[in-house]
């Protein structure tokens, strides 16, 4: 009983809020070492933990303070009014489409790598072919999609820890810790902080959990411990899963990880992992497509095969412009828009009424916090710009 009640109330929220948490943007911290240097990629790992647990247990907050069944663009609209509801709705479906997108670049990758031995055929044939399938799905609108997105993840942990158990003769330290020294300063110092917030991003699967806990009597009291270990957990995890990539193909280390293994481990190996890793991009892909595709039916009015040409096109139509390198977009992604997502929860933060003796320990969260977030916007579209 007590076994039940501890899965029930902690191990199955935290896994369901872990599992909202990973996406593609782990994939780029190998390469973003490899670049920067493993201890600056460290110190990165520490300030955006600290920086995404607080920004979360804020939001736990105002998520708790506020009626249920609402998502960001709702809490924004319900806190700071119709016009910041409508800005923050538009920033999303911004920030979907480079999302989406990186799901494109990495899936095109890694069905590359894994097929084109196989069948010869050009990169762009496996692109086209991922982007009718989403597409397809997405249309019908399957919604066993959910149910298959844990399972693959799971999949996807689990060729991870065989890799490491297979590949732990060829670990290198020199990879990880080069003796021609670490790289510093220049655009290389704040390369990790777009990825690294777009890496950790959990905030939107909130509310989520929030829900799934209101079920059980006093569950929504266990929400901000659950987020909190939820965010040390996948943080540890991408760490490790940065040192292993990098122990391994060290200055070969790709972009999306996976990929450089090929040239480091037996080639049955990486297949299975670039497969499985494709099929966790492909059910993120259409999970997302799906959410945005009613996000403009139900809140922008737009009819569904309008709202399905968008969502599936405007990637692809990116993604054939050139839009190919994954590391920027993360970066566009993460420091833009979520930076700004960052600030509204911050402001909505503010609105919420607390006793005169913490007001000023708010202040310092929201207005440090802010600055944080301001900075990186800031770098990034100075950076996009050059």
């Amino acid at each position: 009983m007590v076994f039940k009640n501890l899965f029930k109330d902690y191990i199955y929220p935290v896994a369901v809020f872990s599992g909202g948490m990973i996406g593609v943007g782990f994939l780029s911290l190998p390469y973003i070492a490899m670049k920067s240097g493993i201890w600056i990629m460290l110190a990165y790992f520490f300030i955006a933990t600290f920086l995404i647990t607080k920004i979360h247990l804020v939001f736990c907050e105002i998520s708790l303070k506020t009626p249920d069944f609402k998502r960001i663009p709702g809490f924004v609209g319900h806190y700071l009014g119709k016009k910041a509801e409508i800005f923050t709705l538009f920033l999303t479906v911004i920030g979907t489409f480079g999302v989406l997108l990186a799901y494109l670049i990495v899936a095109g990758d890694f069905l590359t790598a894994a097929l084109q031995p196989i069948f010869h055929a050009g990169p762009l044939v496996y692109v086209f072919f991922y982007f009718a399938l989403v597409t397809a799905i997405i249309y019908f609108d399957i919604k066993t999609i959910a149910k298959v997105e844990f399972w693959v993840l799971v999949l996807l942990f689990l060729s991870i820890i065989f890799i490491f158990l297979e590949s732990f003769s060829h670990i290198k330290l020199s990879n990880i810790f080069p003796l021609s020294g670490i790289p510093l300063g220049g655009t290389n110092l704040f390369l990790p902080y777009g990825p690294m917030l777009f890496a950790l991003w959990g905030a939107g699967m909130i509310p989520e959990v929030e829900e799934m806990l209101a079920a059980s009597p006093q569950g929504k009291k266990r929400l901000k411990k659950i987020v909190v270990i939820s965010t040390i957990i996948i943080a540890v995890f991408y760490f490790l899963f940065t040192l292993l990539i990098l122990g391994l193909t060290g200055a070969q280390t790709d972009s999306v990880a996976l990929t450089g293994l090929k040239n480091v481990l037996g080639s049955n190996l990486v297949l299975v992992s670039l497969l499985i890793g494709a099929a966790a991009t492909f059910t993120a892909f259409v999970s997302q497509g799906i959410i945005l595709k009613k996000t403009l039916v139900y809140d922008l009015g737009i009819k569904h095969w309008q709202a399905l040409v968008m969502t599936c096109f405007t990637p692809m139509i990116l993604f054939l412009l050139g839009l190919k390198n994954f590391i920027p977009i993360l970066s566009f992604v993460g420091a833009i828009i979520l930076g700004i997502y960052g600030i509204l929860i911050l402001l909505m933060y503010k609105k919420i009424a607390c006793l005169p003796a913490g007001r000023a320990k708010k202040n310092i969260v929201i207005y440090s916090l802010s600055l944080v977030f301001l900075l990186g916007i800031i770098y990034e579209i100075i950076h996009f710009i050059k």
